[in-house]
């Protein structure tokens, strides 16, 4: 079990303007616009306060601390037993996802690319609270109402949100000036993502904690990948195309220089020119697929009289 008081390094017979006092200095130095790798630390401060900022929080949790079967704990062993649930899980974050164009040489190579995207930071006025907040009495701070259905063996316990707070376990009585209420301040981000290689048009980069402030918590980035095939290459699976464009007087050369990620590749020139049939080249592809290079013949009349 958590020691709270420990964690805002306070004693138990702390004064609440003590706990507030605390909490807004360890706040403050672990907030993460201000300390990147305090995050679990700001975390943990916001939960400690949470509680012991509540008279009814305050005194289950003294309960269970000084006799830890009693209480909500009580009530936790009970949908253990009925209905295999463990402790109550935070809610998820929603994901915020934005898009990220890359070419097919960067996808063949890997890359890392800079991002700027608007993220909801917690506010610093309110640490996120949205102002002063009275525990919800429907449903005691809990977030949720428990009601037991079925008998004997057969019962099951069900948990609903409650309808009062909106399962935020809490009711907002005075507005942060900072923020309105709202418990978020929207600011512009640069982020650096490292892109693996050979990823596709698509796919998902999931950037841990980046995301959107949200019930105490960040939520995560998603990085979505766009692939933008040029007027040269193109991503097709685990295929490299290529287009070549040839001029008139370029039609007798015995070798062909063949642009690639790797570096330039000399191929000795078809016997058979033909425009409908790609030249290919094994394992030059992504992830041991093949290289396709499409011959395009462009030139005016003007080339051929000379």
């Amino acid at each position: 079990m958590k020691d709270y008081y420990k964690i805002l390094g306070v004693n138990e017979n702390a004064s609440d303007e003590e706990i507030k006092k605390a909490y807004r200095k360890l706040s403050k130095q672990y907030h993460p616009d201000v300390n990147p790798e305090g995050g679990e630390t700001f975390r943990e401060v916001a939960e400690a306060y949470d509680v012991l900022s509540d008279p009814n929080k305050k005194n289950n949790y003294l309960n269970q601390k000084n006799n830890p079967f009693s209480g909500t704990e009580f009530e936790q062993f009970f949908k253990n037993m009925f209905n295999g649930g463990g402790q109550q899980a935070r809610r998820k974050n929603p994901d915020k996802i934005i898009k990220l164009n890359i070419t097919p040489v960067e996808s063949y190579k890997g890359v890392d690319k800079e991002i700027n995207y608007q993220q909801n930071h917690a506010c610093g006025g309110c640490g996120g609270n949205g102002g002063d907040r009275h525990v919800c009495h429907h449903c005691h701070g809990q977030g949720f109402t428990s009601q037991v259905m079925g008998s004997g063996f057969l019962q099951q316990m069900v948990r609903r949100a409650c309808g009062h707070c909106q399962g935020q376990g809490s009711i907002l009585t005075k507005y942060c000036t900072s923020c309105s209420g709202v418990g978020t301040k929207s600011k512009f981000e640069k982020l650096r993502v490292s892109i693996p290689k050979n990823v596709d048009d698509g796919q998902f980069l999931r950037v841990p904690e980046k995301g959107d402030f949200s019930n105490g918590f960040y939520g995560d980035l998603i990085v979505q990948i766009v692939l933008d095939n040029t007027k040269e290459f193109q991503k097709l699976n685990n295929d490299l195309v290529y287009t070549m464009d040839f001029g008139y007087n370029d039609l007798n050369m015995d070798t062909y220089i063949i642009p690639h990620p790797d570096g330039d590749i000399k191929v000795p020139a078809p016997n058979e020119f033909d425009t409908n049939k790609p030249l290919r080249l094994r394992g030059k592809g992504y992830m041991g697929g093949d290289m396709y290079v499409k011959l395009r013949v462009k030139f005016n009349k003007e080339d051929i009289k000379q």
